[in-house]
């Protein structure tokens, strides 16, 4: 398998990261890239929400022998810090002392990962548009974007990571047999920019994710090394209440006087951002199979989500883990691979998109919801008590390597648990003393 030719399309996250697993192990790694080299263009702003990398995506990097390079890029957050529309703030940590997500710029990364795999071996290649491509006969056809002259590629294997709106997906979606599925949410997203402090200081609590939720919409906020805050708007796209209602300065001013008055006087360039920037769409995107011929999908190609668990980067990465994985245990053979492959991630990948639905809720109309901070209550506690015996969702999901199917099934069962025992008229004066060995039994399935 020694120098087996491999072309993989996408230069973000997930194909600068599999190039370096896929070069570890003897290959020839070219990378074809639609877009300009970003380390030399400045890319378009306006369409980056930062990412929180947590356990999963750490063990990928170290297993490329990258990860402490890429955390001196990251801001530790163990928590969120929650912000009412009156300024009051709450802080609620996201597991136990010592674990936490990490807050890095998607820009920096990846311009970090591109170098870092070009250094192990991988070529790459901007400004290269993919026209059409042939999976049974590992063929794609290309285009030179600058130049315009026209190309075939004959490479042993072709990967699609190539983002959610796939090239190599196209294709195979005009093949027999391939199921595909997309769903646009009502949302959409706007970036914003808290700039640092005049002492270069972070305005905020820096070692945070903060959240400014009002029941259907949000604001969140995360930090940036440079003392600045990567801030989005989650908002409905069209209808009463909508980014299609605010249409002028004053309506975007008497918006945020009403429902962020408290982070106003830090977006002294709001009018700016907020017209300035494109509005983003928010995607989901299922398929399978993954694979046609001899070429595959992986990442947000296979299995787009949305942003609100912090894992789609984290899910890609992952992807990469597993398959190095299987291919030591098969030798390489990449027949046996690539069904093993797509048959365990395709129910992981489904799971993490539900629940990054389930906690999109959570984190705009729940987090400051009085019933949903108690069941939070109550299951910090279980989980402080029997360490061993009861994992939180959240923490199954960010801070361990458990199937993310599993984490689905835990979270409705815990959910489940939690709101019967709420049903009980004394519950919030007698948790401690009169249920929470009941609770703890029910929650720990003992």
């Amino acid at each position: 398998m020694q120098n087996k030719h491999v072309a993989i399309f996408g230069a973000g996250l997930v194909g600068s990261l599999l190039s370096m697993y896929l070069i570890r192990r003897g290959y020839r790694v070219d990378v074809y890239e639609r877009r300009p080299d970003f380390r030399k263009n400045a890319a378009a702003g306006g369409r980056s929400i930062n990412l929180a990398i947590s356990d999963r995506g750490w063990k990928a990097l170290h297993e490329v022998g990258i990860e402490e390079a890429i955390r001196k890029l990251a801001i530790p957050m163990p928590g969120r810090m929650i912000h009412a529309v009156d300024g009051a703030l709450q802080f609620q940590a996201y597991g136990k002392e010592g674990q936490y997500i990490n807050s890095v710029s998607r820009g920096d990364l990846n311009i970090a990962m591109v170098d870092a795999a070009e250094k192990a071996g991988a070529v790459f290649h901007f400004d290269q548009r993919i026209l059409e491509m042939d999976p049974e006969c590992n063929t794609a056809y290309m285009e030179d974007a600058v130049t315009g002259k026209k190309y075939t590629l004959t490479p042993d294997l072709l990967i699609g990571a190539d983002g959610a709106f796939s090239m190599l997906r196209l294709t195979m979606m005009k093949t027999d047999g391939f199921n595909y599925a997309q769903q646009y949410e009502e949302h959409s997203y706007k970036e914003l920019h808290i700039p640092p402090a005049a002492d270069g200081s972070h305005r905020i609590e820096k070692n945070a994710l903060h959240i400014w939720p009002r029941k259907s919409f949000m604001l969140i906020a995360l930090p940036n090394l440079d003392g600045s805050f990567t801030v989005t708007l989650f908002h409905f796209t069209k209808g009463e209440n909508s980014f299609a209602q605010i249409t002028d300065t004053e309506k975007l001013d008497a918006f945020f006087a009403e429902y962020f008055p408290d982070v106003v006087p830090h977006l002294p360039n709001l009018h700016a951002d907020f017209f300035g920037n494109p509005t983003g769409s928010l995607m989901t995107v299922k398929c399978f199979p993954w694979s046609k011929g001899n070429a595959f999908l992986i990442g947000d190609a296979a299995h787009a989500i949305i942003p609100f668990y912090g894992q789609g980067m984290n899910c890609g990465f992952e992807d990469c883990s597993v398959l190095n994985a299987l291919l030591d245990a098969h030798a390489d053979d990449w027949e046996q691979v690539i069904p093993v492959y797509e048959r365990t991630r395709k129910p992981n990948s489904d799971a993490i998109a539900d629940l990054a639905k389930l906690n999109f809720v959570e984190m705009r109309d729940l987090v400051a919801d009085p019933d949903f901070q108690f069941k939070r209550k109550m299951a910090a506690k279980v989980a402080e008590k029997f360490p061993d015996q009861f994992i939180p969702v959240y923490s199954m999901v960010s801070f361990s390597h458990l199937p993310y199917a599993d984490a689905l099934k835990e979270y409705k069962r815990q959910d489940e648990v939690l709101s019967t025992f709420l049903q009980k008229p004394d519950i919030r004066s007698e948790w401690e003393t009169k249920y929470f060995e009941e609770i703890a039994n029910a929650l720990c399935n003992l």
